[in-house]
Order: structure tokens, then C-alpha cells, then sequence
């Protein structure tokens, strides 16, 4: 990590969290509370200050982060430059030229399949997943799940948020798992 920057406190991050996410209620449907990280995005020392924080979560050698589709790229890649490491997508279904891996999993109103491109991350790479929400835990388990079939040292995976309550840890199972801020669902 940068170490030009000081490192921001607990208290520090948790008042940025708190007042650069915004609450949308019934969206994108009726009794879903959609948390919106456009704010924390466009300030930039609010961003600078949750990355920098973000950083002393993950492990020190990281080779790899994997930052799910959409606002996993938006937060992986500056992840990935302050950690001195690679950025791997994860793509939804489709996206990805060649032949890439993927895999399927349920959703509460359906299915979703996301890929990587095959030979994206070398065996052994040591490797973090990131995504901005933890809440049912299904995109990040079908990740792991990827990343795992290139034989990579899966770390664990990290988010911006965490919405407790919802088992999205459960569905890591023993991966280790960490947030920026956890709150109530």
C-alpha cells in the first residue's frame, strides 16, 4: 500500500461510509433498500479515505484482486493499484471474447452466471476477491468458485459493505471474510 497517505481512523471511515451512501427504498423492486455508492465515488478524498482503509484489510501480498461486474471493477482497480497487484474482472454472462470459464447460480428471482477469461490468473497466484455489497452471498460464492478453478491461493474476499443478516458469510463458508462497514439489512 501507498504509504505517502496516513492511514484513516475507524471513526474517520465510518462517518464517510455513513454519510456518502444514500438509501433508495423498493428498488430496483418492492421491499429491496438499494445502497447507492455514487456519493463515496464522485468525492475523492472520501474515496482515497475508504481505500486506504480498505487496503489494511487485505493481506500484504496480494498478487491478484477480482473485482465482480460493475461496481467491483469501480472499487477493485484502485484496490489493485494501491496494493501493488493485477486487476482480474469478473464479467456477467456473455461479455468475455474466447472461451471463457463460468458458473451458474441462483438468485432470489432467478439465475446468473458470471466468467472470467480463461488463463486470467496463474496457478498459485495469490489472489482477493472485492465487490462493493456482501448481502446473499451468491455472486461472491459462484467468484470464489471461479477463482478456485484456476488453482489460485483464494485469500478471501472483501467488500465495501456488508448487509448483516442476510448469510452472505455463510456462503463463503471458511473463506475469510472482511467489509469496510457492516450494517443491519
Amino acid at each position: 500500500m501507498s504509504t505517502d497517505r496516513p492511514r484513516p481512523s475507524a471513526a474517520e471511515v465510518e462517518a464517510v461510509m455513513a454519510s456518502h451512501i444514500t438509501d433508495f427504498p423498493d428498488f430496483p423492486e418492492p421491499g429491496i433498500l438499494f445502497r447507492d455508492i455514487t456519493p463515496l465515488l464522485r468525492d475523492p478524498v472520501a474515496l482515497r479515505t475508504v481505500i486506504a482503509h480498505w487496503c489494511t484489510l487485505l493481506p500484504d501480498d496480494v498478487e491478484y484482486v477480482v473485482g465482480t461486474e460493475a461496481r467491483g471493477f469501480v472499487l477493485g482497480a484502485p484496490l489493485a493499484y494501491e496494493l501493488g497487484a493485477g486487476f482480474v474482472p469478473v464479467r456477467k454472462a456473455g461479455k468475455l471474447p474466447g472461451f471463457p470459464r463460468s458458473v451458474s447460480y441462483s438468485l432470489e428471482y432467478g439465475t446468473a452466471t458470471v466468467e472470467i477469461s480463461d488463463g486470467a490468473l496463474p496457478a498459485g497466484a495469490r489472489t482477493v476477491i472485492v465487490d462493493d455489497l456482501l448481502a446473499t452471498g451468491g455472486t461472491a460464492a459462484a467468484t470464489a468458485e471461479l477463482v478456485r478453478s484456476f488453482d489460485a491461493d483464494l485469500l478471501g474476499a472483501s467488500f465495501l459493505i456488508e448487509l448483516q443478516g442476510l448469510g452472505g458469510r455463510d456462503k463463503l463458508g471458511d473463506l475469510p471474510a472482511s467489509a469496510v462497514w457492516s450494517i443491519p439489512n
